[in-house]
């Protein structure tokens, strides 16, 4: 392992796809709070999640760079590719979590900033070095780490947390899972040659094709709790129908499907809708509240 580590690799222990969807819900939660913020101070707010997610993920890697090293879609990630060591991972990861938390308390409040450090505890510590590698159930409870990232952008304006953020943070929670089991469905062997007791791996491909179908059902069915509590309008009415109904289909697609290739083919299908339907549920959401606070159209 040389160290030698490239800009560029810092910036991959970073996970900067999965922080796209970090920084976009947390947008969404600071945009949609009642009361306002300083654009300034927002933009402030926006980039502590964003490196926050950013210690998370290079956390992540460190402790997992065993099992990275053996699992065919992670092989290459800086650390077990030896352009990172591990030691300079754990700092790097460590510095942006002081940092985050610090400056996001400073320039906002100390909920929003504990709010912070509890998603980058929960991330690293109690999903990441507990549940991964102890329960197929890992990342359902994991997955509040997040599905926090809306809530601390709404204490981030208000100081607290509502109904309302709640409700966000609820929908995400729900999504996590069919979103990684249909990933954990195409993808089983790496989990199982890595020793991580994914579902489809401890309860097999049915089960899990089963629990992913319910969990869609619950989300579509959640989905619409903005809309039944009178916080979004119909602009976001009409987008969580069409989604919901969209992710519903696909997953019923996949539980009907028993041929190992189509069914490998159809997890495939629907965890790429899954990426694209979390970020256009909350677009929605973002674009119904503005109108309807600037426009009065939504």
């Amino acid at each position: 392992m040389t160290g030698e580590a490239r800009v560029e690799d810092y910036i991959a222990l970073l996970k900067p796809n999965v922080m796209q969807l970090v920084v976009f819900t947390a947008i969404v939660g600071l945009v949609v709070a009642p009361g306002g913020i300083n654009p300034l101070i927002g933009v402030i707010a926006i980039v502590c999640i964003a490196i926050g997610a950013g210690a998370s993920g290079a956390l992540n890697m460190w402790y997992d760079s065993d099992i990275d090293a053996i699992m065919s879609r992670t092989i290459n990630r800086p650390i077990p590719a030896g352009r990172i060591t591990p030691e300079q991972a754990l700092a790097f990861g460590v510095v942006l979590s002081a940092l985050s938390v610090m400056l996001l308390g400073l320039a906002t409040n100390w909920v929003a900033a504990g709010l912070l450090a509890f998603t980058i505890f929960f991330y690293a510590v109690i999903y990441t070095m507990w549940l991964k590698r102890a329960t197929p159930q890992n990342i359902v409870i994991g997955g509040a780490a997040g599905a926090f990232p809306p809530v601390v952008g709404w204490a981030a304006v208000t100081g607290g947390v509502s109904f309302e953020s709640v409700v966000l943070f609820l929908i995400i929670f729900l999504w996590t899972p069919p979103h990684f089991w249909a990933l954990a469905l195409y993808k089983q062997s790496d989990y199982g040659a890595a020793g991580v007791p994914m579902m489809p791996n401890v309860a097999g491909n049915d089960s899990t094709k089963l629990q992913i179908f319910v969990y869609t059902l619950i989300l579509a069915g959640s989905s619409l709790l903005p809309s039944v509590f009178g916080f979004a309008g119909w602009i976001y009415t009409i987008v969580a129908l069409v989604t919901g109904v969209s992710f519903s289909l696909l997953a019923w697609r996949l539980l009907r499907t028993r041929e190992d290739v189509a069914m490998r083919k159809a997890a495939r299908v629907l965890f790429n809708y899954s990426l694209s339907y979390l970020f256009i549920v909350f677009l929605a959401f973002m674009t119904d509240h503005l109108l309807t606070r600037f426009g009065g159209l939504a």
